[in-house]
């Protein structure tokens, strides 16, 4: 799943860049509030990260579930803007799913039963194992809240959020590890 978010920063990166309103706190409602009405952008980004994983045609549609659930419930508050001439810094705290727990507490649970996901032949069977994280993911309801700290310059065209962090995305996702 590292290489899915790879895949995300680029994606994400390029999309950071289509969000201009008149003020900086604007541009950053816009940019979250795609995630909530997934956006044609959106869903055409989570397509992309979808199709780089190697997932059944069962567990793609369970990770795009995954997806939408995040974004659509993805609540965000503006709680600062500073501006520096034609820059600004917005500072909005988010609130998603928790699923860095979830993937932790499934690898632990996968080391602790391996053998529940072994085949009939007693082999580790990996796709029982994503069925199984993703099930727990798609499941959750804890979730964690975050601050970020947006960039944004003025444009001739309105204010644009810069390109945001991996770090950043990650907790746009709910897989920043948030214990080291």
């Amino acid at each position: 799943m590292k290489k899915l978010f790879n895949v995300v920063l680029c994606i994400m990166m390029i999309f950071s860049l289509t969000g201009c309103k008149d003020t900086a706190s604007m541009a950053v409602e816009e940019y979250l509030s795609k995630y909530n009405s997934l956006h044609d952008d959106v869903i055409s980004d989570m397509n992309a990260i979808i199709e780089s994983e190697n997932l059944s045609e069962e567990n793609r549609t369970t990770y795009e579930s995954i997806f939408k659930k995040q974004y659509t419930d993805l609540t965000y508050e503006i709680t600062e803007e500073e501006y520096d001439g034609d820059e600004a810094i917005v500072k909005a705290k988010i609130k998603v799913y928790d699923l860095y727990k979830v993937q932790n507490d499934a690898s632990v649970y996968l080391a602790n039963n391996q053998s529940k996901f072994n085949d009939e032949n007693g082999k580790y069977d990996v796709e029982k194992f994503i069925k199984y994280k993703l099930e727990q993911m798609k499941n959750t309801v804890d979730t964690v809240e975050y601050t970020i700290d947006f960039y944004l310059v003025k444009t001739s065209q309105g204010w644009v959020v810069s390109s945001l962090s991996r770090t950043d995305l990650e907790k746009i996702h709910g897989i920043y590890n948030y214990e080291s």
